[in-house]
């Protein structure tokens, strides 16, 4: 059975790891990048606590001893599904079955402006832009001549009260307290502004009504102005204008407030379902198709307990491909086809971190829900058992413990003099590069 796999997220990964040396597959994972990347701890890279080497994986390496994986570096065109193959910027490969896991992207709902002028942070490489913008905005602020520009480089905003901007928040408080007045004593940090911006009632809309209210209480403790029921109309790069007709004058708007799925050509229009995302059955096979599969974050499986598909999380993700790597063996084997099994998520929680010894988690059964302290270790000890490789999770814990001990990073590094273009420009440019040239080490 040969098996094409687009995208080396969480899903992706994952499922070409279970088909790893089983007789009777012949298995290609396609990724426009050679590296899995930890989606989770990309804040931690934009603000200076993590390099991104420590949160990224070489794929190739995941697979050294395989006989029937191979890596391709490229980027998925096109979906012919009844020629069986699909386009690609490296050419067209032909399947037996096709596997979409091509995640999500940012969604910035049609803004034009707030896609021009916003970064947003769903790739390693837009979160080492974020950071080396963060650290260039404080080396301009000792420069500012007006209060008017010193208030404008100083005022930070963060669009979405999802995990992404909670923690991202929280970490930005804590360089606030922390790191910054040491690293620029002629700045008043006092006049630092930190906004947390969120349309809908509460922060952590998808969790308990408890972690939203400690959350909230958490970031405001650390300073962050956190502003719920509140949602962004424009913004042209320095002034952030409100639906309620007020301003927030910033420099820096960083955009954690939807996403959408990375949706290639050829699926007809029938089959997309809200939030750019492909509809499927109860075994992810894409409907209407015969060998298209769809898993994570780019797949809608409608049920009644998920009437618009399941959360775009990781564990979704990891359990949806478990599945389908067992059902692809069950039809490979021929006599045990007929017992392929549908998918059924079991949801063992969800969790958010703030800061130090502030984390929120809640667990569905037995229904628990645990903050501060201890949920912040359990919040670490997870991520640090999701990263891949031991040296990885050895160099995060280091660099953790190293952080919570001397209330420091180090890795605030500029590689240039030069102020970055303008954001879009930029992250164009990035991929003709090392990515070694944008990294702390």
């Amino acid at each position: 059975m040969k098996v094409v796999i687009v995208g080396g997220g969480f899903g992706g990964l994952r499922l070409a790891r279970k088909l790893n040396n089983k007789p009777g597959f012949e298995v290609t994972l396609l990724d426009r990048f050679n590296y899995h990347q930890f989606q989770p701890l990309f804040y931690q890279v934009a603000t200076a606590g993590l390099d991104a080497s420590n949160i990224s994986f070489p794929l190739r390496k995941v697979f050294h001893k395989s006989k029937n994986v191979r890596i391709r570096l490229g980027e998925l065109k096109e979906v012919v599904h009844d020629q069986n193959l699909i386009r690609t910027s490296i050419g067209d490969m032909e399947y037996d079955v096709l596997v979409l896991a091509t995640g999500a992207g940012t969604n910035f709902f049609g803004n034009k402006a707030l896609e021009e002028h916003a970064f947003p942070m769903k790739s390693t490489i837009e979160a080492l832009q974020l950071r080396h913008t963060l650290i260039q905005h404080f080396e301009d602020a000792l420069q500012a001549t007006t209060p008017e520009e010193m208030e404008q480089l100083l005022t930070l905003v963060v669009v979405g009260g999802g995990p992404t901007g909670v923690e991202l928040s929280g970490a930005l408080a804590e360089l606030k307290r922390y790191v910054l007045p040491k690293d620029f004593p002629e700045i008043d940090f006092t006049k630092m502004k930190i906004y947390l911006l969120e349309g809908s009632p509460r922060t952590l809309a998808a969790m308990s009504e408890k972690s939203s209210a400690d959350s909230r209480k958490y970031l405001e403790k650390l300073g962050v102005t956190v502003m719920t029921g509140t949602a962004v109309q424009d913004y042209d790069g320095e002034t952030v204008l409100l639906k309620n007709g007020s301003v927030i004058r910033s420099k820096l708007v960083i955009w954690a407030a939807g996403i959408k799925g990375n949706l290639p050509a050829g699926i007809r229009p029938e089959l997309i379902a809200r939030g750019n995302r492909v509809k499927v059955d109860g075994f992810n096979k894409v409907l209407d198709t015969a060998n298209v599969y769809a898993i994570g974050d780019i797949a809608s499986m409608e049920l009644p307990d998920y009437p618009n598909g399941h959360p775009q999380v990781a564990a979704v993700a990891i359990q949806q491909a478990d599945q389908l790597a067992a059902n692809l063996i069950r039809i490979e084997s021929k006599s045990s086809a007929k017992h392929i099994k549908s998918f059924s998520y079991y949801d063992k929680g969800s969790m958010a971190t703030v800061g130090r010894n502030l984390a929120v988690v809640d667990i569905p059964r037995p229904k628990l829900h645990m903050k501060g302290f201890p949920a912040w270790m359990v919040w670490m000890g997870l991520h640090l058992m999701l990263i891949l490789g031991v040296k990885n999770r050895l160099f995060v814990f280091l660099n953790w413990l190293y952080s919570y001990f001397t209330y420091d990073q180090s890795l605030r590094l500029l590689f240039n003099n030069t102020k970055p273009p303008k954001r879009t420009a930029h992250v164009k440019a990035i991929p003709n590069r090392r990515l070694e040239e944008f990294s702390a080490n």
